[in-house]
């Protein structure tokens, strides 16, 4: 993988900060962003499956810690949907979340769509807003028209 947020970058960031590139960075980094938005035990058993039977996959502690050290090398953003663990995704783009309370559905959205919101909070307060974090609950298309009740 060569991409923006490949093993290159990934390497001469961890080198900035006189780490090394292990296998285990470089296949949580791929998992996060195979599956887009992932929770790191999801993203676990992402690694236990491509290591098959009797293959090697980082433990559960190796993905949180390495989740951990992606974020604070800008490569990965975690986001908290709502109930449960944060979901991670490649920090490419940066988008605001919107999941359907009713279905789990998580889709992806424009920031522009909350500048808006952001300028009027740093008028009125003083605030940042981080759009990378920002999830917005309520009901997708498919459930608001198929009548499906908000959970």
């Amino acid at each position: 993988m060569t991409t923006e947020h490949g093993p290159a970058p990934l390497a001469e960031r961890l080198r900035a900060q006189g780490l090394r590139l292990t296998p285990q960075r470089q296949q949580v980094l791929a998992a996060v962003a195979e599956l887009d938005h992932a929770t790191p035990e999801a993203i676990g058993a992402r690694l236990r499956e491509q290591a098959g039977p009797g293959g090697a996959a980082p433990d559960t502690s190796t993905v949180y810690r390495t989740l951990e050290l992606l974020e604070r090398l800008g490569l990965v953003w975690h986001t908290h949907l709502g109930k449960g663990a944060p979901v991670y995704h490649a920090s490419e783009h940066p988008h605001l979340h919107v999941v359907c309370a009713s279905c789990g559905e998580i889709s992806s959205a424009d920031p522009a769509l909350l500048e808006a919101a952001a300028e009027r909070l740093a008028a009125d307060l003083g605030f940042t807003l981080d759009v990378g974090h920002v999830a917005l609950s309520g009901t997708c298309r498919r459930c608001r028209e198929s009548g499906t009740p908000q959970e």
